[in-house]
C-alpha cells in the first residue's frame, strides 16, 4: 500500500433493497486507527458493512481497500484481501467449544495465533472448553472478535459489537480496540448505535 493511501475508501456508494434506496451517495475515507460510524436504527449502517464485505450488491459507487477496488468481489475474496468481519448478533455455534471455534479458523499464518488470542482475551482461555451456549453475551462477542482476528486482517469491520453488553464489558471491549489500534498492524471500523462508545 502506497504511503497516504487510505485503508478503506467509499465513494458515492448506492445500495438498494428492491425499490428502497438503502444507501445514497455515501462517502467515507479511513486512514489508520479506530473509526466509528454512529447512527440510529434503519440508517444503513449494517448495509454499509455488508456492502464492504461483498455480502450486499452495490448499485453504483466504489469501495476500495488499500487502493484496490473490491466492488463485486465475493465475501471470501474480500476476507482473503485482509478485511475481517464481526457481524451483528455474534453468530457463534452453540454446540462448539471456544477452542473448537478458534481451531476452525486457525492455520492462516500471521501474527494472530490461538495463543495470542488467549493472551488478549484471558476470559476465553479460562472458558476454552465451554460450549457457545454456555458463554455470556460478552464472552460470545470476544469469541466472535477472536475468530475474525485469527484471519489476520488488516481492517476489522465490526457491526454493533457492544449491542446488549453490560457497561463493564463495553469498557473492556473499548480498551481492547484502542490497544489494537495503538499496536498498529490492524485498523478498525466500528458500526454503532451507542454514541457513548
Amino acid at each position: 500500500m502506497a504511503e497516504g493511501t487510505p485503508v478503506l475508501e467509499v465513494r458515492d456508494l448506492n445500495v438498494y433493497y428492491g425499490q428502497s434506496h438503502a444507501l445514497q451517495g455515501v462517502n467515507m475515507m479511513l486512514q489508520s486507527g479506530v473509526h466509528s460510524v454512529v447512527g440510529r436504527n434503519g440508517m444503513g449502517k449494517t448495509t454499509l458493512c455488508k456492502a464492504i464485505m461483498g455480502l450486499e450488491p452495490v448499485a453504483s459507487g466504489t469501495i476500495s481497500f488499500q487502493g484496490q477496488a473490491i466492488n463485486g468481489r465475493n465475501p471470501a475474496d474480500v476476507a482473503r484481501m485482509g478485511i475481517g468481519y464481526v457481524p451483528q448478533g455474534r453468530r457463534i455455534w452453540r454446540s462448539l467449544s471456544v477452542d473448537e471455534h478458534l481451531r476452525l479458523v486457525e492455520g492462516q499464518g500471521g501474527v494472530w495465533t490461538i495463543e495470542r488470542i488467549y493472551g488478549t482475551f484471558p476470559r476465553l482461555a479460562e472458558r476454552r472448553s465451554n460450549l457457545g451456549s454456555q458463554l455470556s453475551g460478552g464472552e460470545q462477542q470476544m469469541l466472535a472478535i477472536a475468530r475474525a482476528l485469527l484471519l489476520n486482517p488488516r481492517l476489522l469491520v465490526m457491526d454493533e459489537p457492544t449491542e446488549g453488553l453490560a457497561p463493564v464489558i463495553v469498557q473492556q471491549l473499548e480498551s481492547m480496540l484502542i490497544r489494537l489500534g495503538e499496536e498498529g498492524g490492524i485498523d478498525v471500523l466500528m458500526i454503532e448505535q451507542n454514541i457513548g462508545v
